[in-house]
C-alpha cells in the first residue's frame, strides 16, 4: 500500500533526474539515488562511482521522462518510467524506458538501481551495444 504524498514524491525525485541530465548537473544527478545504487544500459551495470564517466561520454540534449507507473509496498518500490531524448545539435531523438527500482532512505524515497531499455526504429526493445566506442566500461 502506498499513499499519494510516496507517488508524488517519487514523480519528483524522476522528475529531477530528468531535469539534471538535461542541465548536465551530475551533483543534482547523483543525488537522486540510493547508496550504493545501480545503473545498467548497454549490456552492463555501472555503479555511481562510475556514473559521471558514463553521463559525460553521453551525448548533451533535452531529457524527458514520462509519467512513471509505479508498484509501491511500504518502503520499496518498482516502476516503470517511459523517455524521450532529444540531442541538442541534431535533435536525433532515443527513445526507450526505464525500469526502477526505488527504497525510501532518511532523506527520502530514491533511485536503488535504474535500467535502461532503448526502442529502436525497427520496433526492437534492447539495451544497447555493448562497449560501445568511447562509453566507459563499469
Amino acid at each position: 500500500m502506498h499513499t499519494t504524498d510516496d507517488v508524488v514524491e517519487i514523480q519528483q525525485l524522476l522528475a529531477r533526474y530528468s531535469l539534471a541530465l538535461t542541465q548536465n548537473d551530475i551533483d543534482g544527478l547523483l543525488a537522486v539515488f540510493a547508496p550504493g545504487a545501480t545503473y545498467s544500459a548497454f549490456g552492463d551495470t555501472y555503479t555511481l562511482e562510475r556514473f559521471p564517466e558514463l553521463v559525460g561520454a553521453a551525448p548533451k540534449g533535452l531529457f524527458l521522462g514520462g509519467m512513471p507507473v509505479l508498484d509501491i509496498d511500504g518502503d520499496t518500490g518498482t516502476g516503470t518510467q517511459p523517455y524521450c531524448f532529444v540531442e541538442h545539435a541534431t535533435h536525433d531523438m532515443r527513445l526507450g524506458y526505464y525500469r526502477d527500482t526505488y527504497a525510501r532512505t532518511d532523506i527520502g524515497w530514491r533511485l536503488q538501481a535504474r535500467s535502461s531499455t532503448f526502442i529502436r526504429r525497427s520496433g526492437a526493445h534492447d539495451s544497447g551495444r555493448p562497449h560501445e566506442v568511447g562509453r566507459p566500461r563499469p
